[in-house]
């Protein structure tokens, strides 16, 4: 019978092609069957000897055995204890090894080392060459099935040590290369060598991304961190397109994903999956939504089973649902891994209640856009908060306290290694090396101190962002430090002036760090030199919130939380323009703007804060109180006031009116007080009688205050004009002894 390779991976294909020439029929002839026969008798007899008849009635099934063993110089006793677990296995199956499936094999080898002895009655090193026998001759690749096992030394056996070691260094060389001194990782060999075996090959540069997904897949946390890493290795040196970081995959992919769609309705979540594979928004907004219409579809099972499809709902019900968000409280119809807790049951914020409305809305907007349902209702007018929620939801910049904020500046230009190390994990942590060099550290805790940047925008900060203006600064002599900003989520790159310290520390740290090759920006799709990248790996997403800030706390003396809550990488955002928003000479609103990076005033309206001490500054040089109440002084004549008695009234009290002065008692009720018409409660300063009091010793002097009018406080603030129309608003209002302007005028002009 003729040969047939088919269905063989390669290295299979090879090795039949070098062994000698075999019919490869999966079924055994009458004489194997009476060879294996006469083999069951002798393995029932203590000292049992192999016939040279059953050898050449067996050796279409034992050749090929034996030429896969002597190439891979396996020695004596495992290779006899493997060919006889292989003829054991022969007898009971009753076929030809290279038809045996992929769970029979898994049932040779058993799940783990102790099951196979158990099984075979076999000890040593055995079970490795039978499964070499397995991969080279049955094809059998589902090596993740058979548990722990020498992914090198089962490289060794199928491959050869040249080969394998010359892919071992390749990989070595290249580490060692972006910053790695000590041994290539434990996880990383792992993955290597079980990628290899996956591929089939014992190049480097045939493993592909899908061969690493599959080793990425494993149970074994090492092997899945070490597939990662050499996916990046391997992209690095060119042989594959992009590498990948499982915990980026995962911070998309909340964990208890499975429970988060219990007690969904199935046609719902159809649609929703629907959406979720077709949307283009960004990937966090799109996982947002998703989990909102979730809870939605929740919502929708308990309150109306017999809606199942988005295309049933109507205006009634959509305003139904908008009502009872707007009622919702904390757990209700949410995830079982969600809210728990002394917050449960508590009223939702009005922000929350406006982002589970805009979850649906974008759902049915995008349903109705792309023609999956007839538009029956509006979502844009009915699954809206209603008035008295928006108005609750308003710029509060959570600020960081400015004691806070300097300790915490204070730590950032004061951080030693020893703070990175973290000793109370476990004894012997320091001496550990670090994770991140520490003029890395120190680069990314200026940038986030000072930099007012959002954390994407850091994480994503290329090499040569730091620029000088040519010419220096004409008040400080020195140039300006200029940051260039990648693309973000409202706006394209821009370049901003930061504090040169930004600028210091930047080209510190990319003078001690090592060339890496270009990766692919997500946002953009160019290829870029990460600033803040170490070991072939950029900096974790997370690294500024879940350690830099509490090690600068630590160092500062600060808690982790203040009154306005966890302190966190975006809080640094508002701290630094509410600053720059309430300093001496502060930025103005569309400054600030541009600073941040925000297409409208509207957002930057919720990062800057008016302080209250900048507030209170501005209330006193408006001078609110002095516009609307003038002080007059008053001089009291006591003696005059302690001899009144039965005899005329004397004046006691005098109002100084610059020109004069008014001896009416309720001049604060004249209104011709600021407009003086000179009536017989006048006395000028230089008359006899004026100058006698003011050279008596019992005068009393003091301030009063009194309020102007509308009127009277423009006469004052605008001068003569207003002055003059104030006079003429006065010519028909009678003065305190009842004569008009124009009589005590002609009086004093002689005339009748």
């Amino acid at each position: 019978m003729s040969m047939r390779t088919d269905g063989l991976a390669p290295a299979s294909r090879e090795f039949w092609e070098l062994a000698l020439p075999v019919d490869r029929s999966p079924e055994l002839s009458e004489r194997e069957h009476g060879a294996l026969d006469i083999l069951v008798q002798l393995f029932g007899q203590p000292h049992g000897q192999r016939s040279k008849n059953v050898y050449s009635d067996l050796l279409r099934l034992l050749l090929p055995l034996e030429a896969a063993l002597d190439d891979i110089k396996a020695a004596p006793a495992p290779r006899n204890s493997a060919i006889r677990v292989m003829t054991q296995e022969l007898i009971m199956r009753r076929r030809a090894y290279w038809a045996w499936s992929q769970d029979e094999w898994k049932d040779v080898l058993g799940s783990t080392e102790g099951t196979f002895h158990k099984r075979n009655g076999c000890h040593g090193n055995c079970r490795q060459y039978v499964m070499a026998i397995a991969y080279r001759l049955g094809g059998f690749d589902r090596l993740e099935d058979v548990g722990t096992f020498n992914q090198y030394r089962m490289a060794l056996k199928v491959f050869g040590r040249k080969e394998v070691d010359a892919a071992g260094e390749q990989v070595r060389d290249e580490m060692r290369s972006v910053g790695f001194r000590s041994k290539v990782p434990r996880g990383v060999k792992q993955a290597l060598y079980s990628a290899l075996l996956y591929q089939r090959s014992g190049r480097l540069e045939d493993i592909t991304v899908k061969t690493l997904r599959r080793v990425a897949s494993s149970d074994v946390r090492s092997m899945r961190t070490g597939a990662a890493t050499l996916s990046r290795v391997l992209e690095r040196l060119g042989m594959i397109e992009q590498g990948f970081c499982l915990r980026q995959g995962e911070r998309r992919r909340p964990a208890g994903e499975r429970k988060a769609i219990e007690n969904v309705p199935d046609e719902w979540l159809g649609w929703c999956d629907r959406w979720r594979t077709t949307a283009t928004a960004a990937p966090s907004s799109v996982t947002s939504n998703y989990y909102g219409i979730l809870k939605c579809g929740r919502w929708l099972g308990d309150q109306h089973p017999d809606i199942l499809s988005p295309a049933q709902w109507d205006r009634a019900l959509a305003l139904e649902y908008a009502s009872s968000v707007m009622k919702m409280r904390i757990g209700d119809w949410s995830t079982p891994f969600g809210p728990v807790g002394a917050r449960t049951g508590k009223p939702l914020k009005p922000a929350a209640v406006a982002s589970h409305l805009r979850c649906v809305r974008a759902f049915f907007n995008d349903l109705q856009e792309w023609e999956w349902i007839a538009p029956r209702f509006s979502p844009a007018q009915t699954l809206v908060p209603s008035r008295a929620i928006r108005a609750k939801i308003g710029p509060a910049p959570r600020v960081i306290a400015d004691d806070i904020w300097a300790k915490l500046i204070w730590a950032a230009l004061n951080l030693t290694e020893n703070d990175l190390r973290d000793r109370s994990k476990r004894e012997g942590w320091a001496d550990q090396p670090l994770r991140y060099p520490l003029a890395m550290v120190r680069a990314v805790a200026i940038l986030w101190l000072f930099g007012g940047l959002r954390r994407d925008e850091i994480h994503r900060m290329r090499v040569g962002a730091i620029r000088w203006s040519p010419a220096p600064d004409s008040e400080s002599g020195f140039p300006t430090c200029l940051l260039d900003v990648p693309v973000n989520k409202t706006s394209r790159a821009f370049t901003k002036p930061v504090d040169s310290i930004v600028g210091t520390t930047i080209k510190g740290w990319e003078a001690e760090r090592l060339p890496h090759p270009q990766s692919i920006d997500n946002k953009t799709g160019e290829r870029v030199d990460w600033l803040f990248v170490y070991k072939g790996r950029r900096m974790a997403p997370a690294y500024i919130n879940r350690a830099l800030i509490p090690i600068l706390c630590a160092k500062g003396g600060v808690p982790e939380t203040d009154a306005r809550g966890r302190i966190t990488s975006h809080r640094a955002r508002a701290t630094i323009a509410t600053q720059l928003f309430n300093a001496k000479e502060p930025l103005s609103l569309f400054e600030l703007q541009a600073w941040l990076g925000h297409t409208s005033p509207h957002a930057t309206q919720y990062y800057a804060a008016i302080t209250p001490t900048k507030l209170a500054r501005s209330f006193d040089r408006a001078g609110y109180f002095e516009r609307n109440v003038r002080t007059i002084e008053v001089l009291i004549d006591q003696a005059a006031r302690r001899t009144s008695g039965d005899g005329p009234a004397e004046p006691w009290q005098y109002y100084d009116l610059g020109h004069g002065y008014c001896t009416y008692d309720f001049f604060d009720q004249c209104a011709h007080r600021m407009a003086c018409a000179k009536c017989s409660f006048y006395e000028p300063k230089e008359s006899a009688r004026m100058q006698a009091l003011e050279a008596q010793g019992n005068l009393k002097r003091m301030l009063q205050e009194i309020p102007l009018t509308e009127t009277e406080r423009e006469a004052v603030e605008d001068g003569g004009r207003l002055m003059a129309t104030l006079a003429a608003s006065l010519e028909r209002v009678p003065t305190p002894d009842g004569r008009l302007r124009q009589r005590i005028e002609a009086r004093n002009q002689g005339k009748p």
